[in-house]
């Protein structure tokens, strides 16, 4: 018996706003998140994954008409799973069972249903996780990259497989998904617990705790003993009192050779700032001295005190003169353009001089005067080893390479050289205590190691090693000549604040040993903190290394985040890491680093100096997406739609509605795999308050793509049969979408669903010469038939509101000669003077406005108004909604009372929106941004305000008095 494929929630209505919300709210959570344990580029929210998931597995109410046999049951039922939804989105809901649980077993229903079983009980969650691992679809990942899809389906208690090309992603998605399951559960091997143990300090370990608590002791231990090896390496720094004091950081600034030949080929400093804390009342900069008898003529001395607005916007912009390398010379003030940085850079000739020192005070940082003693100890350090391996010649992303710092080990001082390495061996070294307490403890061995599927002694000394390694290799981040000192904040930034490797030339070295922040100990701890409260919990999981064009899995549900066209360059990025890991972690995990670098021909990436060309590696990414996605899909069952996420740029929106080539192409890859868009939505991690304000074109982060296999049988149709497609489905399918809650600021993205949808249901669509339509093509047509919509429906509201309307494209608030109103009334074919009956305009004498909010009178009422207007309805419940005695309660009263206008009110304030944006009328935009998402909520309150009213109300529960016109 076939499976009928039933809709999905996810194809229908998800809380887009309580996504959204919860997803930008997570970029701010810093500590105890999985990004913590190890840098990977561009993760998606886990909120964000988390909700999609769920709605991806969970049925929609239409799909069971015997059910829910009406549209009012089974909006009130999608509204349910809805508040499901938006109860586990935000980050405290992470860890709690409660609410969890109430997902796994949404999910459980749906499984059963379609099984025709009943679900396990609501009360037992073990039941509930024992049928979801049985029942369930598993989930795969085929571009698990940082792991956030799998780790939120093992959340979710569903078993979660993911695959990635990348080695350094895939130890990243072991040591989140696959190794914590494995030890769950498990107490701590090292001396230190199980002498607390038997002195009665037991501790019922949970997840991954036990495995936690015993990285943390070794990464102690690796941190004691590269003391004893390299601590010499990091002296401490004598204060004016005489006392001594742990230098947290030394900074240093590059330096070149002056062009200008006065300066007698001295070499100058090359500084973006300095200034060593912005904080009030506890100024410190450096200030470049200009001395016959220093090195070279000049030295740095550190000052602290008082600064006037007009020193310190000197002091921030160094010695530069403009963006890039373009600098001044201390001694003499002559230009030192880029062309001669870089020729001195690829001539070997930038060097270094400490700039300053910053040491652990009493009761705060102090910044003191470098000293020669603390240079000569920095150049002491002598390197065994350094990673090898050329950087490569992409100068948007590796920017170094054209001042001469060509290789990786050129990224690192010497001392930082020492310092990766030394915490790079004693992996394998605290691997071997591990697994000696782990037998003393009589934990079982089967001497299988870990990467060959062993659970025992061995398997567990190597699951401590990974995560040793990996946070040996994420201080590479921070004992780098990419981190930074930010002085607003009086504290190193790590490298990579951006995907890029810039060039940094004034750079923070961190003492590994100082407990501040981005020493080992603080790595160690944050890092494990992560592990401890998301891993290990619930369900078995597995990422293997290998390229998703080789998928050979089958029955499981795709939910996957494949790489963005251009945006990234994973590969070359990741080598950084990679050199590291393959020395510490190589021996644990054989096969992840065979390889000198990571792959790169094979890497899904439009990347135009790897492919010769624009055209070549755009490609390249197609054709090899396009194979990747079929095999997706192919591996996917029928029950479940594939489901994509897509990540935007602001570069990649344009007023015509086709993007750049990298959307245009990702979505023909998606076509060209057989796959129909059944809809879209966009995720965002920026708050719309911040994209509209800042009037950018508010673009989501991410859009999230539905997908379904298109039939083998599907037809041909022609250009015209296209257009009139969807102008035929486009309208109510862009009403289901404000129903769903998708505020204006991301209707752009969410109304190519539908549109996507007719175009990819065809097998082909002829354009007049016979040739296939593009992708690009069709999205024009798809903005264009948005845009008729639009303006079809201005003429479907009431002909005030459409005086109104035009007003305001036109003049928005402003005031102007009443004659302009006269014009616009007679078009409409309506006196004026009714327009200042309705309250929709003032009437000023000779000028005219549209009534604004404030002016408008508080006791109105939709019930009593004897001349009910879309227009005042809107701009009634935007005033009502941000009034200090009001609020949501007062505005869904009012929205109770508007009966049919309700609907049409939400619809004209999504059109404000669209105005008063491309106006730039920012706080006007929000305003209507804020209203429209909130409709649906408004309108939720309202029919239970009315389910609430006595029936036998002689007067109607809503009629709140109020003006009668």
């Amino acid at each position: 018996m076939t499976t009928p494929v039933r809709k999905k929630l996810i194809e229908v209505s998800i809380p887009l706003e309580a996504i959204n919300t919860a997803s930008a709210r997570e970029k701010s959570i810093r500590h105890g998140h999985p990004s913590t344990l190890h840098l990977w580029w561009a993760r998606r929210p886990l909120a964000a994954c988390r909700a999609v998931l769920f709605a991806q597995l969970v049925d929609d109410p239409s799909a069971w008409p015997d059910r829910y046999p009406t549209a009012e049951a089974q909006d009130v039922e999608r509204r349910r799973l809805h508040k499901v939804i938006e109860d586990i989105v935000p980050w405290e809901a992470s860890n709690d069972e409660a609410k969890l649980n109430a997902a796994r077993w949404e999910i459980a229903r749906s499984v059963a249903w379609d099984l025709g079983e009943e679900p396990p009980l609501k009360t037992s969650g073990k039941a509930i996780l024992d049928y979801l691992q049985t029942k369930a679809p598993p989930v795969y990942d085929p571009f698990s990259g940082g792991g956030s899809i799998p780790l939120e389906a093992q959340r979710l208690g569903l078993r979660a497989y993911g695959s990635d090309l990348n080695p350094v992603a895939v130890l990243i998605g072991k040591a989140l998904v696959e190794i914590p399951p494995k030890f769950a559960g498990l107490p701590p091997v090292n001396p230190k617990a199980r002498t607390e143990a038997k002195h009665g300090q037991l501790r019922n370990w949970k997840g991954a705790q036990g495995l936690a608590e015993d990285v943390r002791y070794y990464g102690q231990w690796m941190r004691d003993e590269a003391e004893k090896r390299i601590g010499h390496l990091y002296p401490t720094a004598k204060l004016t009192d005489g006392s001594e004091a742990t230098v947290i950081a030394w900074l240093w600034a590059r330096t070149v050779r002056s062009p200008d030949p006065s300066a007698k080929g001295a070499m100058v400093p090359l500084v973006s700032s300095f200034m060593l804390s912005a904080k009030e009342g506890k100024k410190a900069w450096v200030e470049p001295v200009i001395d016959a008898k220093a090195q070279d003529g000049w030295r740095f001395e550190v000052k602290t005190g008082k600064l006037t607005k007009a020193e310190e916007e000197r002091l921030k912009k160094g010695t530069k003169t403009g963006r890039g390398s373009n600098f001044s010379c201390v001694l003499t003030g002559t230009a030192i353009d880029g062309d001669h940085v870089k020729q001195e850079g690829l001539e070997g000739r930038i060097g270094a001089r400490l700039m300053a020192i910053v040491a652990e005070g009493r009761p705060s940082r102090v910044y003191l005067t470098p000293t020669s003693v603390h240079e000569q100890i920095a150049s002491k350090a002598h390197p065994e080893w350094q990673p090898d391996g050329e950087l490569p010649h992409d100068p948007r992303n590796f920017w170094t390479v054209q001042y001469g710092l060509t290789t990786f080990a050129s990224l690192f001082t010497s001392r930082q050289l020492v310092a990766l390495t030394t915490f790079s061996d004693l992996v394998s070294e605290g691997r071997e205590r591990a697994l000696a307490d782990g037998r003393t403890t009589g934990l079982a061995d089967d001497s299988k190691a870990l990467h060959e599927g062993g659970c025992g002694a061995t398997a567990y000394a190597d699951a401590v090693a990974t995560y040793l390694g990996l946070l040996s290799s994420k201080m590479s981040m921070f004992v780098t000549t990419q981190s930074r000192w930010r002085s607003g904040e009086a504290k190193t930034a790590p490298g990579f604040g951006r995907q890029a490797l810039p060039m940094v030339w004034d750079f923070a070295e961190i003492n590994p040993f100082a407990g501040a922040g981005g020493d080992w100990t603080e790595v160690v701890k944050g890092g494990m903190r992560a592990v401890e409260e998301h891993c290990g919990k619930s369900s078995v999981g597995q990422i293997v290394l290998k390229d998703a064009r080789g998928l050979s899995e089958t029955k499981v549900a795709i939910c996957t985040d494949p790489p963005y066209y251009d945006n990234i360059g994973y590969a070359d990025l990741s080598d950084y890491f990679y050199l590291w890991l393959r020395r510490s972690s190589g021996p644990v995990w054989p096969e992840l680093f065979r390889r000198l670098l990571t792959p790169k021909e094979e890497e899904l990436v439009a990347n135009p100096y790897r492919h010769g060309g624009n055209d070549a590696a755009e490609d390249f990414f197609m054709n090899g997406m396009s194979d990747a996605l079929r095999k997706a899909a192919d591996a996917s069952r029928l029950t479940e739609p594939v489901v994509i996420y897509y990540a935007f740029k602001q570069t990649e929106a344009a007023h015509d509605g086709v993007t750049s080539a990298g959307w245009a192409s990702f979505l023909q890859a998606v076509v060209d795999a057989g796959l129909i868009v059944d809809g879209t939505w966009p995720i965002r991690t920026e708050g719309a308050t911040r994209l509209i304000a800042s009037e950018t074109n508010a673009l989501a982060s991410s859009v999230v793509l539905v997908c379904r296999r298109r039939a083998t049988n599907a037809e041909v149709v022609t250009r015209a049969e296209f257009t009139r497609s969807l102008k035929r489905e486009m309208p109510d399918a862009i009403d289901d979408i404000r129903k769903a809650g998708v505020g204006p600021v991301d209707m752009q993205q969410a109304v190519i669903g539908p549109g996507m949808g007719v175009f990819s249901r065809y097998a082909k669509v002829l354009e007049n010469n016979d040739s296939a339509m593009s992708v690009k093509t069709a999205l024009s047509l798809i903005n264009r038939a948005w845009e008729e919509i639009e303006n079809e429906l201005d003429a479907n509201f009431d002909s005030e509101t459409q005086v109104a309307l035009a007003w305001f494209a036109s003049y928005g608030f402003e005031v102007k000669s009443s004659g302009e109103l006269t014009t616009l009334a007679n078009a409409k074919n309506i006196p004026d003077r009714a327009l200042y009956d309705s309250g929709v305009f003032q009437n000023l004498h000779g000028k005219t406005a549209l009534m604004k909010r404030d002016d408008l009178p508080a006791d109105w009422s939709p019930a009593t108004d004897r001349n009910l207007t879309v227009w005042e309805c809107v701009q009634h419940t935007a005033r009502v909604l941000n009034a200090e005695d009001g609020g949501g309660e007062a505005a869904a009263r009012l929205v109770a009372q508007m009966g049919a206008k309700s609907g049409e009110a939400q619809k004209l304030a999504y059109r404000l929106f669209e105005i008063a944006t491309q106006k730039g009328w920012s706080q006007e935009a929000l305003v209507y941004n804020e209203l429209a998402q909130e409709w649906a909520h408004l309108e939720d309150r309202a029919a239970n305000l009315m389910t609430a009213a006595p029936a036998d109300a002689a007067q109607g529960a809503f009629a709140f008095g109020g003006r009668n016109r």
